[in-house]
């Protein structure tokens, strides 16, 4: 430390080793300890966030949608004197309520998937993924399977209001299944070329959203064109 005289000699203290280590105007400011400059860490939103906002607007679009299918077929329902009309299949209840179990199961092996992302445990999120998409695929693979013996049956999307109620629900629920899993199969590639890691959970998180959405889903339309 040395002393230097500044102005009017008035005498003040000045670190030769602070002055030394003085930034240049217009870089980052110096840590404090020796080290490189850092650049300040940015205040506004990160990414994930703007994209876990962004699918929560995409979900409620969706959920108007099938408000809008839901209400459709409530008009149909509470107006017809006799529901199924006759002549017409019945649904496979009992399959479908099996069926609904191996959806809801695949609520929880994604929950698991999600937790195992958080840990870093790749071994076991690829597992739990796995497991999340065979079960989505089975699930939709015994939809198929029921479609194709009704409409062998003759219950047809042109069939009259019954029918075409039943695939304009199930079938518009089919679709976001397929675009569930399709989406997980690019997760799980995306994961093996190492572009997913366990810094990726909360990018991870916005698919588990629109997973629990489809599963979520599926007992209320289970309830209202199987049951009701």
């Amino acid at each position: 430390m040395s002393r230097e005289t500044i102005a009017l000699d008035v005498e003040v203290p000045v670190d030769r080793g602070a002055r030394a280590r003085r930034v240049p105007p217009g870089m980052p400011p110096d840590r404090g300890d020796g080290g490189e400059p850092r650049l300040p860490e940015s205040n506004g939103p990160r990414m994930s966030d703007a994209a876990r906002l962004g699918m929560l607007i995409f979900l409620g679009s969706e959920t108007m949608l099938f408000a809008g299918f839901v209400a459709a077929f409530l008009v149909f329902r509470l107006g017809a004197l006799v529901w199924p009309p006759p002549f017409q299949p019945r649904l496979p209840v009992e399959v479908t309520a099996a069926n609904t179990v191996v959806l809801l199961l695949s609520g929880y092996t994604m929950s698991r998937a999600l937790a195992e992302a958080r840990r870093g445990a790749h071994a076991g999120f690829m597992r739990s993924l796995g497991q999340t998409g065979l079960l989505g695929a089975t699930f939709l693979a015994v939809q198929g399977y029921e479609w194709v013996r009704l409409i062998e049956f003759g219950l047809t999307a042109t069939s009259g209001v019954y029918g075409g109620s039943f695939y304009t629900l199930i079938g518009a629920h089919a679709v976001h299944v397929l675009a569930a899993l399709t989406w997980l199969l690019t997760i799980r590639i995306g994961t093996k070329r190492g572009q997913y890691t366990a810094q990726d959970d909360r990018r991870l998180s916005v698919f588990g959203m629109y997973w629990y959405f489809v599963v979520a889903l599926w007992p209320i339309l289970y309830t209202l064109v199987y049951l009701a």
